[in-house]
């Protein structure tokens, strides 16, 4: 077989990692603990999704301040969850808060990895002068504290949703960097790797087509865990002031408004605290489920 026929052949490597992310998706039925963990995930994107159809009340308007859970509206509509200090349904604000959380969390989490993915496949791939500015930079950045880091860049910038975003990014980009570099140390001596340069195939395309597919296992798993984490990042942010602009409904920033009641209508802060916790909660048993698979493959 000449070297030309080779290379219109598939990439074995990029087909068998391919195939390991969508059986290990597959087999996520055999994590009770992986399934509770989708199934709170999916319990909040539906509740996102469906946010017209659940609420019956707009989530800025001032209704009936203080009024406790299970109240009766005007209308003879039901506050379930109560109302806040400004007479604004909670449950409405809630649910509609969730779309904030599940657009704003996987936005910056999937910008963070590709910032991340690129640079550690550089550095763990080229080595030399490359690995050793992208480390350097990498460290100077985690040599911050993450949140001083978060509170820093969103005061430099301004509070907004795409600010979050860039601020998360510059924060997380050099932790995947390195868990990336890692992998791609191990993964570019193999041999699908070495027949992939046989074949005469760019950088690139064996980084991306070859190593990248091949080390999904921890990406994966890390994905889910910084998933929970940017969503502790928006909350605290939200409750610090400087996460999304009044009066949009912010998990965080209902804890914030709110938590001076706190004692006199705990309703207030527990609900939002409730729902920031399950969603947490739902992507660390996901990630945790996952790593069984992983390890059973």
């Amino acid at each position: 077989m000449t070297i030309q026929s080779m290379s219109k052949m598939p990439s074995v490597g990029f087909a068998a990692g391919m195939w390991r992310v969508i059986k290990s998706i597959a087999l996520l039925r055999e994590s009770w603990v992986g399934m509770i963990g989708a199934f709170l995930v999916l319990f909040w994107i539906l509740v996102a999704v469906f946010a017209p159809l659940i609420t019956q009340f707009d989530p800025n308007a001032s209704i009936q301040p203080y009024a406790r859970p299970g109240t009766l509206s005007a209308s003879g509509s039901i506050f379930w969850l109560g109302t806040d200090h400004l007479g604004r349904d909670i449950l409405s604000r809630i649910v509609w808060g969730s779309r904030t959380v599940l657009f704003y969390a996987p936005l910056a989490t999937l910008s963070a990895y590709t910032v991340g993915i690129l640079m550690g496949l550089m550095a763990g791939y080229r080595g030399g002068l490359v690995d050793d500015i992208l480390s350097r930079i990498s460290d100077i950045i985690l040599s911050f504290p993450v949140l001083v880091l978060y509170i820093i860049v969103i005061a430099t910038i301004g509070a907004s949703g795409f600010n979050i975003v860039i601020a998360i990014t510059f924060a997380s980009s050099p932790g995947i960097m390195r868990i990336v570099r890692g992998l791609v140390l191990d993964l570019r001596n193999r041999d699908y790797v070495a027949a992939a340069l046989t074949r005469g195939e760019s950088d690139w395309r064996i980084m991306l087509y070859e190593i990248l597919p091949n080390a999904r296992g921890p990406l994966i798993v890390d994905a889910c865990l910084r998933l929970g984490y940017v969503i502790i990042t928006i909350g605290v942010l939200g409750f610090l002031g400087l996460g999304l602009p009044p009066p949009d409904p912010d998990w965080g920033g209902m804890v914030n408004e709110t938590r001076q009641m706190a004692i006199v209508f705990p309703y207030m802060t527990l609900f939002p605290c409730i729902s920031i916790s399950s969603l947490i909660l739902g992507f660390n048993l996901l990630a945790d489920g996952l790593r069984e698979i992983s390890l059973r493959d």
